[in-house]
């Protein structure tokens, strides 16, 4: 497994280890409450690139941001996809989705995204559980499987 060339480095280091899960954060642009349909789309693409650029465990979408577990996956010539080629390409196009449905124009999400790789299975029950009970957490429902916007493998 070779791990790509990336230059994905903003403000915060992002470390990439190719076989390994990430958890991946994202906030909206001054934390900007997206509505339902937002969401609804934000979701969509999220699962977009699941089982072609990434293995996703676990997605919520949350109205000021989304937290994501996946592990990447390799292309035809067994390079690893980069967060940059993942995580850019969902805010990318849920940015233009969002905008056109709403009819707005402008920043939707915040440059910079917060990631960890995630290096012990137990970390990543912990994780997912933690993404799982995100949305009971912020008191949006009392269990997690009745929010709308976890999608859990």
């Amino acid at each position: 497994m070779k791990a790509r060339k990336y230059d994905y480095r903003r403000n915060l280091p992002h470390i990439e280890k190719s076989g390994r899960a990430h958890f991946i954060t994202f906030d909206t642009y001054l934390r900007w409450e997206l509505p339902p349909i937002a969401r609804d789309l934000v979701l969509e693409h999220c699962l977009y690139e699941n089982a072609k650029k990434m293995r996703l465990r676990i997605a919520v979408v949350m109205p000021d941001h989304v937290h994501m577990i996946f592990m990447p996956l390799e292309d035809e010539k067994h390079e690893t996809f980069t967060l940059e080629e993942i995580v850019g390409a969902i805010k990318g196009a849920s940015a233009h989705s969002v905008n056109k449905a709403l009819q707005r124009t402008g920043t939707l999400w915040q440059d910079e995204s917060f990631d960890h790789v995630v290096r012990h299975a137990d970390s990543l029950a912990k994780k997912i559980q933690y993404v799982r009970e995100n949305p009971v957490r912020k008191g949006l429902v009392s269990r997690p499987e009745d929010y709308k916007w976890l999608w859990e493998e």
